[in-house]
């Protein structure tokens, strides 16, 4: 399997903005699943991001936790999912240590109205959509198509259709009849 460099993913996740951010916590009070847009991968492979406050306090969750983070944008031919540990970041020291936090959100981040999460990167896959390009017919095509059926039928004559053996099964069999 390939190495996915962080510039790589930087560039895949600037591409995407948005995640589906998935808390992979066994305690029974977590974060809910909620739709995240990214701040910042920084260069020791975080993901930053904010999540609106929850109700409880946020100092009841668990300061770490499995995450999954699933990155897809309408229009985008790729996806990434990513799995990592997550960190509650309230530490006020550290928020006004980040530099790249504009000043509302770190505002908003030390008055507890938002929540900031990094997410330390264990594992990530890159997907690429397959392009379906489906055949369209159009009216001639089918019009040919009905003519072909019930006006010009082929005459089959019995030595056309022959006896298969029993039991005989080639992967290129497999392969024509998949086509």
């Amino acid at each position: 399997m390939p190495y996915l460099s962080l510039q790589f993913l930087k560039q895949k996740i600037d591409a995407l903005q948005n995640a589906l951010f998935f808390p992979l916590s066994d305690s029974p009070l977590k974060i809910p699943t909620c739709v995240v847009r990214t701040i910042k991968l920084d260069e020791v492979g975080q993901i930053w991001f904010t999540l609106p406050c929850p109700k409880q306090l946020i100092y009841t969750f668990d300061n770490s936790f499995g995450a999954r983070l699933d990155f897809s944008r309408k229009g985008q031919e790729f996806f990434l999912k990513i799995i990592g540990t997550a960190f509650i970041v309230i530490d006020p020291e550290e928020i006004n240590s980040i530099l790249y936090l504009s000043e509302e959100t770190r505002v908003k981040a030390l008055k507890n109205e938002i929540v900031l999460i990094k997410v330390r990167i264990s594992h990530a896959d890159y997907f690429e959509k397959k392009l379906h390009h489906a055949h369209k017919m159009n009216l001639k095509d089918v019009s040919t198509r009905i003519y072909k059926w019930f006006f010009h039928p082929r005459q089959f004559s019995p030595s056309v259709f022959k006896k298969s053996p029993v039991g005989r099964f080639t992967s290129t069999d497999h392969a024509i009849s998949q086509q």
